[in-house]
């Protein structure tokens, strides 16, 4: 009985009888990028970014206010005139009112090509709140994609020890019934239910793992953590990546560098914006108002009203501030080297992300070459040792050595090509072509 060849059927019997649970890798990067907590506030942020960048808040608008007010009162009066020329005035509950409404406009006509620079930096704010989300969103887009890559492994491992339970079960009902014919020890009997027993020991440890790790992708799509269901159990690969491309593309498009440029144009905005606070500002002013007042105390205007219109123009500038306008200057500049520091930084920390990743990447694909070969010589070892078992020929210590390096060998194949694929998502999220 040839159990390696088992695998095959064993996929296809799973995926018929779990269509419906098919969860495929784009529908979880779907999934995640509309449940997940983060992006959905990086998203607002933005929005909010986006309605900063206005032209009223960069000051090209004038700003308009009204007042109005209304005044009541209510006063007594007891007043003697000389030479009695008049009658002595007394008055009690004497109510009187006065009330004004006005507008005023002041609008900056000049301020150093200030309010230019704001707009300038309002629009790099937006453009740097874009990147971040670009960074979330392929992080996120990486951790789904390794993480769905490592239910497949433990798919597969899973599958790897059910075959080794398999055998191990096939070898044990040989070893019960020889013994209970006389043609096999004891102790060969016992020895395949302690070997039987480890399988199923590591095939459950195993499954608790797989599971685990689907909890953990199911946490990560913000969806019911023990939701089930199937992937596709093949790790596939691209074409082999080229190394020098990569670097090229990481240096043009990675998000993360893009954040630090962007963040080194708002460095440089904030110094133009300060000293453009060193010219003077010029502002358009205009007003108008009307008053009138109603006088219940039987003399003077009993009633009026007024209303007047002014215009003008105001020019402030700052002539001595302690020299913290010189002070603020001096760190604008100093926080735009240091924004230049850490582009090189940046840049410096993705190249050896690269080359670290290049290097596993390799190794990895080396190891799959290496592992193909080696689990296609167990895969036929397995056969022959089994065979050669059935007839007695092969002892149960040998039997169980092909068994261990069969299964150590499909499972060394597993990591290696997870491996490469973990590298493959690293390398493709630094070069910035995730999205």
């Amino acid at each position: 009985m040839k159990l390696f060849g088992l695998i095959s059927l064993f996929i296809l019997t799973s995926l018929s009888s779990n269509a419906q649970d098919m969860l495929r890798l784009e529908d979880a990067i779907q999934q995640g990028l509309q449940n997940q907590y983060s992006i959905q506030i990086l998203k607002k942020r933005e929005i909010q970014a986006a309605n900063d960048n206005s032209l009223g808040n960069a000051g090209f608008l004038p700003t308009i206010t009204g007042t109005a007010t209304k005044n009541y009162t209510v006063s007594g009066l007891d007043q003697e005139f000389f030479g009695g020329l008049r009658a002595p005035l007394v008055q009690s509950g004497v109510k009187s009112n006065n009330g004004n409404a006005g507008i005023a406009m002041a609008w900056t006509l000049y301020d150093g090509k200030g309010m230019f620079v704001l707009r300038d930096r309002f629009k790099e704010l937006q453009n740097l709140g874009a990147k971040q989300t670009e960074t979330s969103i392929e992080n996120l887009i990486a951790q789904i994609s390794t993480l769905y890559y490592d239910i497949i492994r433990q798919d597969l491992r899973v599958n790897n020890f059910r075959k080794g339970l398999e055998i191990s079960n096939d070898r044990l009902k040989l070893a019960k019934d020889r013994y209970e014919v006389g043609q096999g020890s004891k102790v060969d009997y016992y020895s395949a239910q302690v070997d039987y027993n480890e399988d199923k020991a590591l095939l459950v440890a195993q499954e608790q793992s797989d599971l685990n790790t689907k909890i953990s992708l199911n946490t990560l799509l913000v969806r019911p953590h023990l939701t089930t269901f199937q992937t596709l159990a093949v790790i596939d690969l691209l074409p082999k990546l080229n190394l020098g491309e990569l670097k090229e593309m990481a240096l043009k498009q990675n998000p993360a560098l893009m954040v630090a440029l962007v963040s080194k144009k708002i460095s440089d905005l904030d110094t133009r914006n300060l000293k453009s606070q060193q010219t003077p500002q010029i502002d358009l002013l205009a007003g108008y108002a009307v008053n009138n007042v109603v006088n219940g105390a039987g003399f003077g205007v009993q009633r009026g009203s007024s209303d007047v219109f002014n215009y003008g123009l105001r020019a402030t500038i700052n002539i001595f501030d302690g020299y913290n306008q010189k002070r603020r200057i001096q760190n604008a500049k100093i926080n735009a080297e240091i924004a230049q520091l850490q582009i090189e930084d940046t840049k410096n920390q993705l190249i050896a992300a690269i080359e670290r990743s290049y290097t596993a990447y390799e190794n990895a694909l080396n190891l799959i070459s290496l592992e193909t070969e080696n689990y296609t010589i167990a895969k036929q070892n397995i056969d022959i040792a089994f065979d050669r078992f059935k007839i007695g020929i092969a002892t149960s210590y040998e039997l169980r050595e092909v068994q261990r390096n069969a299964v150590a060998a499909e499972t060394r194949l597993i990591e290696a090509r997870y491996a490469a694929k973990s590298a493959e998502i690293e390398l493709i999220r630094l070069s910035g072509n995730l999205l």
